[in-house]
């Protein structure tokens, strides 16, 4: 029986070590793409594309950024048709990070999947990470946080500056810090 990558590891939810030469070299290769398309002028459309592209696992053809964006590898950030991203979003993608057709990120919106063990030695070479989930039609607040294993419903509003904790339903209007229902939405 072979032992499992590091990044096999990563990808499955279980502890891994960070450090590892392939996951470095990965984070590398995502925060170069990064500085290319955060130093890319606007009215280079064809370079952004390809850049979007290259650094998405799915949905760079249709997705729209606004520079500066940061993402720890970006090939498990899976979009949808027509997702928007405003200015300085960051995405911690060690696990998948899925969201749906025409979804909307407000400015300095932030997804993390990395989670770090509460004990202090378990701490010092090792996390490990839960995916995220976003459905379609979804509008996230400027400043808000996706924390790691959360799902929201498509067609879901949460308010910026929200700290999402826990999973939020479809067709809800969701805010604050942590996160709760507010009220339905009309579909």
């Amino acid at each position: 029986m072979t032992e499992r990558t590091e990044l096999e590891k990563m990808l499955a939810g279980e502890l891994y070590d960070a450090s590892d030469r392939e996951l470095a070299g990965m984070r590398e290769r995502a925060r170069d793409l990064c500085r290319l398309l955060n130093a890319s002028p606007e009215a280079d459309g064809d370079r952004r594309r390809s850049l979007f592209i290259s650094l998405f696992g799915s949905g760079g053809e249709t997705v729209n950024v606004q520079p500066p964006f940061f993402c720890d590898y970006g090939v498990h950030v899976f979009l949808g048709r027509k997702v928007f991203f405003n200015f300085n979003c960051v995405i911690l993608d060690v696990c998948r990070v899925t969201i749906g057709d025409y979804s909307m990120f407000g400015p300095a919106v932030q997804i993390y999947t990395a989670v770090h063990p509460m004990e202090a030695e378990a701490r010092r070479g090792r996390e490990f990470g839960r995916p995220v989930t976003v459905g379609s039609d979804v509008w996230v607040g400027g400043g808000a946080i996706l924390c790691p294993g959360v799902t929201v419903g498509s067609r879901s509003v949460i308010g910026a500056g929200s700290v999402v904790t826990r999973d939020i339903p479809e067709g809800v209007f969701a805010a604050g810090n942590p996160c709760r229902v507010i009220r339905r939405v009309e579909p």
